[in-house]
């Protein structure tokens, strides 16, 4: 069943990139997610993996290549889910038949995996790469840099500071793309790693770790905070207990809430809009809420490996209200709201934020559809519809400095694009409202994409 199973992708990821040659979209509504303009009636040339012409439609139906009528679509680039773990301790065993492919199949042209088993990873970055396989381009950290005594199969345990250089040297001759800090890195092993990261020209982004404090991080040069990590304890008027090691739970962080203390915090970061925020808020509210997450009613369960469900996500959901959800159920919905007020304040503030997931590790994260809702928990939070785009568009592109190649639909920019029914300015869900997908040139149309979702299923199914 393996077997076939890659052999599926292969002969799909092969007869695509025959198709990655000329490609013509007729009649396109192409929304410009910079200012949230809509263009009608656009005709996009792409020719291998690029956009050679955008313009409007006239003329003749092309005689050359493929010609995609898109009367009455919407044209956006493609999506990016900036947290993601692909090949990650239990859920590994499902990254190359389910995983990637599950991602494209939801328009997700991109991801940022944020701590994978580091051989898998960089095969299957290869492998896209050269369609070879189906799935996002891919940036990536390998192993996360945890702590010595690290829960994560898929993390290198850091115990001092020379660990945490000889971690660096090893991955940059590796091929990764930036470092993973995880939460229980030691403190002096942190300032380590940054700097070696510095000197090897790699990016450090990730969590806060519980021994430094987010003013510090700022400084050291991290790129990005994970799930909203330092600003609940720079806000606390105990953030000094929290680096001691404090437990950090809902009714404590509330209860030593200090609004001054929030406010230096939010100015500080607006100041230094160079670091970004991820906060992951639909596995945010999955955490602090599992014990009320009725995932079994969840529509895109058949995509979840049938492991996932029948053991992962029950022993996950135990294992978090043990350590994490002790706190009253209300207590934790009422600080989800908080998470949401601070993401709004954020905003406010004009600090940057990318829509990511932490899929699969969580529980009903699932591939692909966990983005889509992200981009609603983002509405929740208080950002248009345009604003929620953004997060998985144009701002990925800002954060790489690669406006030229991401973010647009314009003349030269890499033929990552997603073709929607209904206008998602209007709603945020009609992202998921996909009749097309476009990545480095290949083109998956609706049908294409209903029986490879059809037969992803099958595959959850063993998983």
């Amino acid at each position: 069943m393996r077997l076939l199973q890659l052999l599926f992708s292969v002969i799909l990821a092969s007869a695509l990139s025959a198709q990655a040659q000329d490609l013509t979209i007729i009649h396109a509504n192409i929304i410009d997610v910079a200012t949230g303009q809509i263009r009608p009636d656009q005709t996009v040339v792409v020719t291998g993996k690029r956009i050679t012409k955008v313009g409007p439609t006239s003329g003749p139906r092309p005689r050359r290549g493929r010609v995609v009528d898109a009367s009455g679509q919407y044209l956006i680039p493609g999506l990016w889910d900036m947290h993601t773990h692909v090949y990650f301790d239990g859920t590994a065993s499902a990254g190359t038949q389910l995983i990637l492919p599950l991602l494209v199949a939801n328009g997700i042209t991109g991801i940022r995996d944020m701590g994978s088993q580091l051989d898998s990873i960089l095969r299957a970055r290869a492998a896209v790469a050269s369609h070879r396989l189906l799935g996002p381009r891919m940036l990536v950290s390998g192993p996360m840099l945890d702590g010595p005594k690290s829960p994560y199969k898929a993390s290198i345990a850091i115990a001092t500071p020379d660990d945490g250089r000889r971690a660096v040297t090893m991955l940059k001759a590796r091929g990764v793309d930036f470092i993973k800090i995880q939460s229980l890195v030691p403190r002096e092993a942190y300032f380590a790693i940054a700097q070696a990261a510095k000197a090897a020209g790699l990016p450090f982004e990730g969590h806060v770790p519980d021994a430094v404090r987010a003013t510090e991080a700022v400084k050291a040069g991290q790129r990005s905070f994970e799930h909203l990590i330092g600003i609940f304890e720079a806000s606390s008027t105990t953030e000094d207990q929290y680096m001691a090691g404090a437990p950090k739970l809902p009714a404590r962080l509330l209860a030593t809430y200090d609004p001054t203390r929030e406010t230096g915090i939010i100015k500080f970061l607006g100041q230094h809009r160079e670091v970004w925020q991820c906060p992951t808020l639909f596995w945010e509210r999955g955490q602090w809420l599992v014990d009320s997450i009725a995932w079994h009613q969840d529509p895109d369960l058949g995509y979840a490996g049938a492991s996932w469900v029948t053991q992962r996500w029950p022993k996950s959901q135990l294992g978090i209200a043990r350590s994490l959800d002790t706190d009253p159920l209300a207590v934790r919905a009422r600080f989800v709201n908080h998470e949401l007020d601070i993401v709004r304040k954020l905003h406010a503030a004009g600090v940057g934020f990318l829509a990511g997931t932490d899929m699969p590790a969580g529980v009903d994260l699932i591939p692909g559809a966990s983005l889509h809702l992200e981009l609603q928990r983002f509405v929740a939070a208080g950002f248009t519809p345009l604003e929620a785009l953004q997060t998985a568009t144009l701002n990925p592109a800002k954060y790489y400095h690669r406006l030229q190649d991401f973010g647009s639909v314009q003349a030269g920019r890499l033929a990552d694009l997603v073709l929607l029914s209904a206008n998602p300015l209007e709603n945020i869900a009609n992202t998921r409202k996909i009749t097309g997908v476009l990545t480095d040139g290949q083109y998956l149309s609706r049908p294409d994409l209903d029986a490879l979702q059809r037969r992803l299923q099958r595959v959850a199914a063993t998983k």
